[in-house]
């Protein structure tokens, strides 16, 4: 199966793109945390529906992981699909002729 569509469509959305680098910079939150750091860092006031429906686009895509623990789940990046996309276009090291 070609991960592609889904990868592109998880990454093409500028607020689940805010998502994953709240989870890099902070790894493992959950989805409370997550809100919290998106309305005060960003100032985006999604409801937490919205939110968890973006975290369920970057799951289906395999970015983003999760864990349970007790009541609570903790969400986790996993940068391992963007390395189809580096290696259907890889990048050459020398400068371009220009």
């Amino acid at each position: 199966m070609d991960a592609d569509p889904e990868l592109f469509k998880a990454i093409g959305d500028a607020t689940r793109r805010i998502i994953l680098d709240e989870l890099t910079d902070r790894d493992g939150q959950t989805l409370f945390e997550i809100c919290g750091r998106l309305a005060m860092k960003h100032g985006l006031a999604s409801s937490r529906q919205a939110i968890s429906q973006h975290l369920a686009v970057l799951e289906q895509a395999g970015l983003v992981r999760t864990r349970r623990q007790g009541r609570y789940k903790f969400h986790h990046i996993d940068t391992s699909p963007l390395r189809s996309i580096v290696g259907r276009w890889p990048i050459d090291q020398e400068e371009p002729n220009t």
